[in-house]
C-alpha cells in the first residue's frame, strides 16, 4: 500500500474557508486523516514513520483543478499528450462534451456522419471513427491510458444531428422518442449531465417545448443541463430567460456556459439585467448556475456566423452556394440583417475583431492570425463577407476564429458571482494558435485575480475551481482536501504561479505547479509529465 505524507504545506480544503498549516496522509487513493497542526496528533508518530514524505514548506496544498468545460471529447484516443496543457495548469478532472457537441452518437448513415465530423472538428478537432453510440465510447475510454480524471456529457446537438442530420423541419414523433431515448441511455451509462448548444446549427431550430421533450429523462437523474445559450449578444437577456424555462419545464438544474455579454453596445448593462434573472430563478427555488472564462476573446467555428435563415437547414448546401456568385451574394445581404432570434456578428461585433485561429489547409494557413477584415483587404476580396464565403467554401466549414467580443468589467461582474465556476472552454481545432485558455485559464485567475487585482481571496478561487464545479456535476469525493476524498492534490507558490499563453503566442505550458497528484499518484512535478496514467474514466454513479 502507497503511503505519502505532506507536510508544511498551507493547506485551501476547497470549500472556502480559512487555510490552516498541517499535514495531509494518503493511502493508495484517498486522503486518510487531514492533520491540523496544534490539534489532534494521534497516529501522526507511527504514519511519519511509514510514509514517503513530501514536503510542501511554505506552499499552497489544494485540492487538484476541476475544468467542467472543455472540448477535449477526442484527445484521449490519440494518445496522453493532451493532458500536459491541464496537469501544467493543475488540472486533475476535466468534463467534456459541451455546448451540444459530443463524440457520440454518431449518425447511421454515412454521409450524415462525415457531415457531423466536418461540422464539429473546429470545436472538437478531427474525428475518430468507429464508435457509435454512448457505451460504446464509455467503454473505450475505460480502456484507455488517461492522464487525468475524465468526465463526460451527451450533446443534444449532437443527438439531434444523428437522428435528423441538419433539418430545419420539426420532430416527428419517432424522432423525438429516438432522441429522448439517446440521451437516457447515456445518462444511464453514467453522463454527469447533459449539454445544449442553442445557438448552434441545427439546435438553433428547437423550440423550449422541443428540449422539454427531448430531455425529459433528466429529471429522474437530477443532472445539470449545460448551456451554450441561443444569443450571446442583443438576444443575451431573452437567451437567459429561454434557457431557465427550459431548465424549470425539464425539471433539471441549469448551468449557463461561458456566461458573457457580446458586442460593444451591450457591454456593462445586458450582464446585469440577465443575472436579475437568473437571481430570482434561484429566488423561486430553481438550480440556475453559470461559469466563465477570465479572457476578453471567446473562440468558436466560423459558420457560427453563418446566419440560420441562409443555412436553411442544410449546411453542406450553404457551404457549396458559398462557391457561386450568386450565394455569395446572398450570403452577404443574409449579414445585413438584424435578426430577431439570432445574434448577427457581423453588425453586432464586426469583422475587425474576428481573428482567424484555425484552418484545415496548408494553402490558407497564411490567414491565420488575422483579422477577417485585415485578411479580405490584404488578399484583395470586394468585402469581408465575400471573404467569409471563399473561405468557408474552401475549407468545407473547417474553420476556427476567436471573436474579441466582451469587456472586462462583465467578466469580473460574473467572476464575483457566488455560483460561478471558473472554466477554460477550450476548442480542439488543429492549429498552431489556439485561445490562450486552452493554456492558461486557471493560473490566471491565482496570478491575475488574486494575486494582481485582488478580485478573489485565495481561497475564494480555489472554491470556483475545486468544490464548486465538483458539486455541480456530481463528481463524486473530488474537489476537497477532506479525509475519504480522492487524493486529487497540488502543491504551489500562489506567487510562483504563471499562465505565459497570450492571444499573439498562445503555445506556452502554465510554470509553478511544483507537484500535482492525481489518484494519489504524481502526475506533474515541476515542468514534466511524471505518470501518464493516473488518471480514471468518471462516471456520475461514482463514488
Amino acid at each position: 500500500m502507497a503511503k505519502l505524507l505532506i507536510t508544511n504545506g498551507v493547506i485551501y480544503d476547497g470549500l472556502g474557508n480559512a487555510p490552516f498549516r498541517g499535514k495531509v496522509y494518503i493511502e493508495d487513493e484517498v486522503i486518510k486523516k487531514v492533520f491540523r497542526d496544534g490539534e489532534d496528533t494521534a497516529g501522526l508518530e507511527t504514519i511519519t514513520q511509514e510514509a514517503e514524505i513530501v514536503d510542501a514548506q511554505g506552499k499552497a496544498v489544494t485540492p487538484g483543478f476541476i475544468d467542467i468545460h472543455r472540448h477535449c471529447d477526442i484527445q484521449p484516443f490519440y494518445g496522453t499528450d493532451f493532458g500536459k496543457v491541464m496537469l501544467a495548469q493543475g488540472i486533475t478532472t476535466t468534463v467534456a462534451g459541451n455546448c451540444g457537441f459530443s463524440m457520440v452518437p454518431v449518425p447511421e448513415d454515412e454521409a450524415k456522419a462525415e457531415e457531423m465530423f466536418a461540422f464539429a472538428e473546429p470545436v472538437v478537432g478531427p474525428a475518430y471513427r468507429g464508435i457509435h453510440t454512448y457505451g460504446q465510447y464509455m467503454d473505450a475510454l475505460d480502456k484507455l491510458k488517461l492522464p487525468l480524471n475524465f468526465a463526460s456529457m451527451i450533446g443534444s446537438g449532437t443527438v439531434k444531428i444523428a437522428v435528423k442530420g441538419f433539418s430545419n423541419t420539426p420532430f416527428t414523433e419517432a424522432e423525438m422518442k429516438k432522441a429522448s431515448d439517446y440521451i437516457e441511455d447515456a445518462l444511464e451509462k453514467g453522463a454527469v449531465g447533459v449539454s445544449a448548444g442553442i445557438m448552434y446549427l441545427p439546435e438553433c431550430y428547437n423550440s423550449t417545448d422541443d428540449y422539454a421533450k427531448m430531455l425529459a429523462p433528466m429529471e429522474k437523474y437530477h443532472t445539470p443541463l449545460c448551456v451554450h445559450i441561443r444569443g450571446e449578444g442583443d438576444s443575451m437577456v431573452d437567451s437567459v430567460k429561454e434557457v431557465i424555462e427550459i431548465g424549470k419545464k425539464v425539471g433539471c438544474p441549469v448551468e449557463i456556459s461561458h456566461f458573457k455579454s457580446c458586442g460593444m453596445a451591450n457591454w456593462r448593462k445586458e450582464i446585469h439585467r440577465a443575472i436579475e434573472l437568473i437571481e430570482q430563478a434561484r429566488k423561486e427555488g430553481q438550480d440556475v448556475t453559470c461559469d466563465f472564462y477570465p479572457y476578453e476573446g471567446g473562440s468558436t467555428s466560423l459558420t457560427t456566423m453563418v446566419p440560420p435563415a441562409f443555412v436553411d437547414g442544410d449546411m453542406n448546401r450553404a457551404l457549396e452556394r458559398m462557391g457561386t456568385k450568386e450565394g455569395v451574394e446572398e450570403f452577404c445581404k443574409s449579414l445585413e440583417i438584424n435578426y430577431d432570434d439570432w445574434d448577427n456578428f457581423a453588425i453586432t461585433l464586426g469583422w475587425d475583431r474576428i481573428l482567424i485561429s484555425g484552418v484545415h489547409k496548408q494553402s490558407n494557413q497564411k490567414f491565420v492570425g488575422k483579422m477577417v477584415s485585415d485578411a479580405a483587404k490584404e488578399y484583395g476580396f470586394e468585402s469581408d463577407g465575400a471573404f467569409v464565403a471563399w473561405l468557408l467554401h474552401d475549407e468545407e466549414g473547417k474553420v476556427a476564429i476567436i471573436n474579441m467580443s466582451m469587456c472586462q468589467d462583465d467578466i469580473d461582474t460574473v467572476a464575483k458571482l457566488p455560483y460561478s465556476n471558473v472554466i477554460s472552454d477550450s476548442i480542439y481545432a488543429v492549429t498552431d494558435t489556439p485561445h490562450p485558455r486552452m493554456y492558461g485559464a486557471f493560473p490566471k485567475i491565482i496570478r491575475e485575480y488574486v494575486q494582481e487585482r485582488h478580485l478573489y481571496t485565495m481561497e475564494e478561487a480555489i472554491r470556483k475551481m475545486t468544490s464548486l464545479p465538483a458539486a455541480r456535476m456530481s463528481i463524486a469525493r473530488r474537489g476537497q482536501i477532506a479525509e475519504g476524498y480522492y487524493a486529487d492534490i497540488n502543491i504551489f507558490d500562489p506567487a510562483e504561479l504563471k499562465d505565459h499563453a497570450t492571444f499573439e503566442k498562445p503555445v506556452q505550458l502554465a510554470s509553478g505547479i511544483a507537484k500535482c497528484f492525481v489518484n494519489g499518484k504524481l502526475a506533474w512535478e515541476d515542468g514534466k509529465l511524471c505518470n501518464d496514467a493516473c488518471g480514471k474514466n468518471l462516471r456520475r454513479t461514482d463514488e
